[in-house]
């Protein structure tokens, strides 16, 4: 499971303060690096995150590791009356409040920071709990899908956007050759943190995806899961409810 893996192999920090440190330090560059290293496909993946969500008709939508609050920010056009943007990083959630002021979206959207595995809200608060490219980088993953199932209600969406690994001929081969040699480089060559990167990749490769993603959500108490390859499956959308 990836809680073996952390950013910074030889620190005494947790993973969740390793964590914590590894995105307070590329906030600032972590939208346009971002945006470089997926070619921008992730806004392509992240609208079909909001039109899933959107269907559900949600009046309150938990954004879990939301970032700089790229998918709250959409998630506006589910016209829900209450987003919350909940992340462990405050560098983070800082670039994203300057984007929501500039957008004028503060009686929207409320940026809280918080830790995945201990939600500060009560249970069934949440018709809608979103996850993008942040599950795997729980400590203790089934710890925080408990959380996520706790405060989301009964016959509510609980959506999660992560990376995959394709399995087909050339897409996997071309995949592992862009995370494992190129993706690496580009972050030592752009990122203030040189390892940063480098976790960002080898977590992916190692989190389980697929049905055995969707397994791990079953066994934590989710029903009617279903998993999404998107481009080639170097992502998946997973969607799941409650009972």
């Amino acid at each position: 499971m990836s809680k073996n893996i952390t950013p910074y192999k030889n620190s005494s920090l947790s993973k969740k303060e390793q964590i914590t440190k590894m995105f307070d330090n590329i906030s600032e560059e972590y939208d346009g690096l971002n945006r470089v290293i997926s070619f921008g496909i992730d806004i392509k993946w992240r609208k079909k995150v909001v039109k899933l969500v959107a269907n559900q008709k949600p009046k309150s939508v938990l954004d879990i590791a939301t970032g700089t609050g790229d998918l709250a920010i959409n998630l506006t056009q589910t016209a829900a009356h209450k987003i919350i943007g909940l992340d462990i990083s405050e560098g983070m959630l800082d670039v994203g409040r300057k984007k929501i002021n500039a957008k004028k979206l503060n009686n929207t959207i409320e940026m809280v920071v918080g830790d995945s595995e201990n939600l500060p809200f009560d249970d069934n608060s949440f018709d809608a709990i979103t996850v993008a490219f942040g599950v795997r980088n729980f400590e203790h993953l089934d710890v925080g899908l408990k959380e996520i199932l706790r405060v989301l209600k009964p016959n509510g969406i609980f959506v999660v956007l992560e990376t995959s690994v394709p399995t087909k001929f050339p897409f996997r081969q071309g995949y592992f050759l862009y995370t494992k040699i190129l993706l690496p480089v580009i972050g030592k060559l752009f990122s203030r943190d040189k390892k940063a990167y480098s976790y960002l990749s080898s977590s992916a490769a190692k989190f389980p995806y697929g049905e055995a993603f969707n397994n791990i959500l079953k066994k934590t108490g989710f029903i009617s899961t279903k998993a999404l390859p998107q481009t080639f499956g170097v992502a998946t959308i997973y969607t799941a409810s409650k009972k």
